[in-house]
């Protein structure tokens, strides 16, 4: 009884060294590139822009499959800050992928709602709450206002309605310049 303890208390060990030191001899970083593009898009994962993903657009950007205009959630201010991280000059948003829209979230009419979780399985983001057959509600923190919800919807009980600009969530929309502190000082 023992021995065979000792037995596979050994092979165990065996094995969790081996595996060890294959997650440090075999590991593989990430692209730091694709990383930086993925963070400056806005994760509503609601492929507009012809991927899947802000991921899979990012790895595309990164390779030169895809142009730096194609999200329209990210909007101008995304395409801005993508030319300045690759160094290549700013386009406008490609109108095929979609117009910019102001934020927005889905709000359920919970009166019409029929239960039929077509909307669930289409929220990439699982920002829809309920189940079969009974009333669903948006998760209000987690909707990305991607509208994916809406064209599954047989009773149409999903709006879209715009997040109102607040001190809360208000941000500064004009270009800000980054002053050289080299010629502040020079005399």
């Amino acid at each position: 009884m023992i021995a065979s303890i000792l037995i596979l208390l050994g092979i165990t060990l065996i094995i969790g060294i081996t595996l060890g030191y294959a997650s440090i001899k075999f590991k593989t970083e990430g692209d730091p590139i694709v990383d930086k593009i993925d963070k400056i898009l806005p994760q509503t994962q609601c492929g507009q822009c012809g991927f899947p993903g802000c991921k899979p657009y990012a790895k595309a950007i990164s390779n030169g499959e895809a142009d730096i205009n194609q999200c329209p959630p990210g909007g101008d201010e995304g395409i801005h800050k993508l030319a300045e991280l690759l160094g290549v000059e700013y386009k406008p948003l490609n109108a095929e992928h979609g117009e910019p829209k102001p934020k927005s979230i889905a709000i359920i009419d919970e009166e019409t709602c029929i239960g039929c979780t077509l909307c669930i399985q289409a929220c990439p983001v699982d920002a829809i709450l309920g189940a079969a057959k009974q009333m669903h509600t948006i998760i209000e923190k987690e909707c990305t206002g991607c509208e994916l919800c809406l064209p599954p919807c047989p009773v149409d009980c999903i709006d879209m309605q715009v997040i109102p600009e607040t001190t809360d969530n208000w941000k500064w929309k004009y270009p800000i310049f980054k002053i050289n502190q080299k010629n502040k000082h020079a005399n």
